[in-house]
């Protein structure tokens, strides 16, 4: 089974990597680009059939390794 996690700073965090990616895509002639919010993508590829379980083991994943729960969110989508 794959899925993806999606890790992005909560509301309120400030994102310098994201502010300067901004203004490296207006330096570019990037028009409209109101701003620019980073993140990390993890595709992961999990043994067996049982979506509850890797929901929970990735739930735990994210909780102990791939996002700092104090200043960012995820998402875990199954396909």
């Amino acid at each position: 089974m794959k899925a993806r996690v999606v890790v992005t700073l909560k509301n309120g965090v400030l994102d310098p990597q994201g502010k300067a990616i901004e203004g490296a895509l207006r330096s570019l002639g990037v028009e409209g680009v109101a701003s620019v919010r980073q993140g990390k993508v993890f595709d992961v590829e999990i043994e067996g059939q049982d979506k509850a379980a890797a929901s929970a083991s990735l739930q735990a994943a994210c909780e102990k390794l791939l996002a700092n729960t104090v200043i960012e969110n995820f998402k875990i989508d199954l396909g």
